[in-house]
């Protein structure tokens, strides 16, 4: 249980940096698409409110600091403070340098877009190696409750088996000192008879002794 509640930690950390960094991509990849849309308009179609979509290219924290300061360039340069109209030159220098910035922006869309990739295929393989070893850890947690239930199961056969066998000896013994109570007091009450009987025997031959003597003194007389 232990392991399984400390790989769900890592692995809400790591979907956590994961959902973090994938919203950063999607973002610069939005921004990006719209810059660029915006830079490849006409030159005389350029209000100043337009800028702000390339402006904030620059609060994005996966933009490099190189191209930051390309996108500062390029801000100032094609600031127009007499207004939306534009000279010949002018438009044709924007656009030089336009092409410029859309080419370097282009590059980081792409850029961002193959990263972007990557980073879910890491997070798809990331997720199917975490959900591999839960599967692993529940297998192992169900054999090891399986060979506790089963070792406490031939635990308790044994104990019952060694209780029953005690149980059969203690009947065993108690019957057997029961029969040879059964068996002395028989002995004792034969015994007994017999003395009683051997008493009566003398009695009577004691008996018939004087019985006969007193007869033959009878005879004698006459």
């Amino acid at each position: 249980k232990g392991d399984s509640e400390a790989a769900a930690k890592v692995r809400a950390i790591d979907k956590a940096e994961y959902d973090a960094t994938h919203k950063d991509y999607s973002e610069s990849v939005d921004a990006l698409e719209r810059a660029i849309a915006v830079l490849k308009k006409q030159a005389h179609d350029r209000p100043q409110a337009s800028f702000a979509q390339i402006s904030s290219l620059k609060s994005l924290s996966l933009i490099p600091a190189e191209a930051k300061r390309t996108l500062d360039l390029f801000l100032a340069q094609v600031s127009d403070p007499e207004g939306l109209e534009v000279s010949a030159p002018e438009a044709y220098g924007y656009e030089f340098q336009s092409h410029g910035v859309i080419e370097m922006l282009s590059k980081l869309h792409d850029k961002f877009i193959e990263e972007r990739t990557a980073l879910e295929k890491e997070e798809m393989n990331s997720k199917h190696a975490h959900d591999m070893l839960l599967q692993d850890l529940t297998a192992q947690i169900a054999q090891a409750t399986q060979d506790r239930e089963e070792k406490a199961e031939a635990k308790a056969k044994h104990l019952q088996s060694k209780a029953d066998a005690e149980g059969d000896l203690a009947d065993t013994t108690s019957t057997k000192e029961a029969d040879e109570k059964y068996l002395a007091d028989l002995t004792a009450t034969c015994e007994q008879k017999a003395s009683d009987f051997e008493s009566r025997q003398q009695l009577r031959a004691e008996e018939l002794e004087a019985i006969t003597k007193a007869i033959e003194i009878i005879s004698s007389n006459a």
